[in-house]
Formats: structure tokens, sequence, C-alpha cells
């Protein structure tokens, strides 16, 4: 079984067409939170709030990365997607964490990204545009067969 942890923009669907279209191949898929207002508010939740925002953040951060580095520990794949509207600064320390972990790095980013993105990209095994690609990537892994 192939382990898959996707991170990266949480404003498209791009995680459940990747999810979707590896249907019927021996994969298995983890994710950050991506409910947003989840995901920030976790620290205040569990342990407290705070009345500067800056350790609001900062506690959500410490248990988001908890949940971001087991995922990615866990992983055969990292598959990071940078999307073309928001700043995903998180998405660049996953990658560059997925790296140094000497995990499989798969990018999925739009081609305005290229030169902003190429020392990232520079760390994958893999450049993508689509989710599809991806989907055909995992395939291939595991099975061999190239796409129709």
């Amino acid at each position: 079984m192939l382990k898959v942890y996707l991170s990266g923009e949480i404003h498209t669907d791009w995680r459940e067409r990747i999810i979707d279209g590896s249907q019927g191949l021996d994969v298995t898929f983890s994710s950050p939170v991506t409910d947003h207002a989840a995901s920030d508010d976790c620290g205040v939740a569990i342990m407290g709030e705070e009345p500067d925002k800056f350790w609001h953040d900062h506690k959500g951060a410490k248990l988001n990365a908890i949940r971001t580095r087991k995922g990615i520990e866990d992983a055969d794949v990292v598959v990071v997607r940078f999307g073309e509207k928001y700043k995903q600064w998180n998405a660049a320390f996953d990658a560059g964490m997925a790296a140094a972990m000497g995990k499989s790095l798969v990018i999925l980013q739009p081609p305005e990204h290229d030169h902003a993105l190429k020392e990232v990209d520079a760390a994958a095994l893999a450049v993508t545009r689509t989710p599809d690609e991806v989907v055909d990537i995992l395939r291939y892994v595991l099975t061999g067969k190239l796409p129709t």
C-alpha cells in the first residue's frame, strides 16, 4: 500500500480529484486539517484563549505542525499543491520538510509559479500541473501502467 500525504492549498477541490481518480489503487491518503477556521483556532480551543493574535496563531501553528510532521513522516509520497490565488508559505515549508526527510516529493503548481518555486521544484521528483497528472504518477508507481 502506498501512503500519500496531500499538502498545500485548501481553497479548491484538488485533493478530492486525486482521491477520486485513485479509486481502485492500493493507496491511502492523509492531509492537514482543511477547515481553515478549525486549523487557525485549534490551539486556543485546546489550550486556552490568547489576547494577542500572534500567540493565538502561534499555538495553532505548533499543533498543526505536530499533525503535519506525523503525516509527512508516515507518507511514502508527499504531494504539495501551490494554488493560483493564495500564498501558501506552509506549503513551501511542508515541501522542504518532506525533502529533508527523503520523501518522494511531487509538486502540483500552475506554470506562472515556475520561477518563484524553482528551488522547491528542484527538490521534487515530479512537477505536475493537474490532479490528473498526480493520479497518473500514482498509478504508474503502483502498477507500471501508462495513462491511456
